[in-house]
């Protein structure tokens, strides 16, 4: 299908909508050309990217393969580019399956990983339980700004001691996204809202934004 074209990454940049390395960031093809191309939201991305900035809420629901997940992403890493990184876990998005949640991180590797020599200007990392045991304590010792993970990992990390430093990471968190938001329903939907809450409490973050998406 063709969506509704929304603005150029240049353009939410020269807005101040977008940090400036955003426009580094966020280009097409970086895997196969240094520089990468152009790239141009749909109209839901730019809506998401504006209401993100506005601190709101947001639930964004549309078609399969309309690019959800940028709804998220783009916000996330502007505002760790904008605060800095390596100031604890910014941004917790929830998958209910782990297979998205692996295809999430080759996403991720194409604009933050594809044309820097150097480190990543915003660290990433999945912890879900298919991880390593030196892995798992990596992550552990030093939490990344982004956490991809399960509601069943997450509820672990609430209440294991090993995992307390990635609960301590979590004060003043600003994104906790719940990807696929229709799955969960019924007993499942009334364990993942005493999660969020839990979230919302170790968190200490008054303007902590949740973000859903569905298709």
């Amino acid at each position: 299908p063709n969506f509704q074209q929304g603005a150029w990454i240049e353009e939410l940049v020269t807005q101040g909508s977008l940090h400036a390395q955003a426009g580094r960031i966020f280009r097409l093809d970086k895997n196969k050309i240094p520089t990468g191309k152009p790239m141009r939201l749909h109209q839901h991305q730019s809506d998401a990217v504006i209401a993100a900035r506005s601190g709101d809420n947001y639930v964004l629901t549309t078609g399969t393969g309309s690019g959800k997940s940028l709804a998220y992403i783009v916000p996330i890493v502007d505002h760790v580019l904008r605060r800095g990184s390596g100031r604890g876990i910014q941004a917790v998005i929830v998958y209910p399956m782990n297979a998205l949640a692996n295809s999430q991180m080759n996403e991720l590797d194409k604009f933050l990983r594809y044309g820097f020599k150097d480190a990543s200007p915003v660290t990433y990392r999945r912890y879900t339980g298919q991880e390593s045991e030196a892995e798992r304590q990596e992550i552990i010792n030093h939490p990344p700004d982004i956490l991809l993970t399960n509601y069943v990992m997450l509820e672990l990390i609430m209440t294991r001691p090993r995992e307390r430093r990635l609960v301590d990471g979590m004060r003043g968190l600003q994104f906790f996204v719940l990807d696929e938001l229709h799955t969960y329903r019924g007993r499942q939907g009334a364990d993942v809202a005493m999660l969020v809450r839990r979230v919302r409490d170790v968190c200490q973050n008054p303007k902590l934004q949740c973000v859903g998406t569905s298709a």
